[in-house]
């Protein structure tokens, strides 16, 4: 696993049906992907032997079909299939649908964070030790949106 920070976009207007977001950030766990379905489309009906996957719907009304049943997800819902279990992705429209795919198969190291009172502390806590901080003073907030000024999406490979 690499060490540091990466950056990639979202491009929902891809006329690529999979853009491959794990491979462009270098995700090395778990397996991540935008997927763009115009009405009508759908994948194929598939498994994992090992591995979960989360779908999170952006944009449209995702069909679910779990072993041909379908169930629709608008955006904002989120659904998680266990391994072994058939799904299908589908469009029955009317617009097209964006959604972020999500799949791992090794167990998730809860609890392996480390909290820091500030930016000086040099070793650190367990999170559930460290009260939450106060919120940002109002005086501090911003305003408008801030200019466009994210780091340049980082490209694996």
């Amino acid at each position: 696993m690499e060490t540091g920070v990466s950056y990639t976009e979202l491009r929902p207007d891809s006329t690529e049906r999979f853009v491959p977001l794990r491979r462009e950030l270098g995700v090395t766990t778990f397996g991540l992907n935008q997927v763009v379905l115009p009405p009508g489309a759908r994948g194929r009906i598939h498994a994992h032997r090992h591995q979960e996957e989360v779908y999170l719907v952006l944009e449209g009304t995702l069909t679910l079909l779990v072993d041909g049943v379908p169930i629709d997800l608008d955006a904002g819902r989120v659904a998680r299939v266990g391994p072994e279990v058939r799904r299908q992705l589908a469009n029955y429209g009317p617009g097209r649908v964006v959604l972020i795919a999500l799949g791992g198969a090794n167990p998730h190291e809860g609890r392996d964070g480390v909290a820091f009172a500030d930016w000086s502390d040099p070793a650190g806590t367990s999170p559930q030790q460290l009260p939450v901080p106060d919120d940002i003073p109002a005086d501090q907030l911003r305003r408008t949106p801030p200019p466009a000024t994210a780091p340049e999406p980082r490209r694996a490979g």
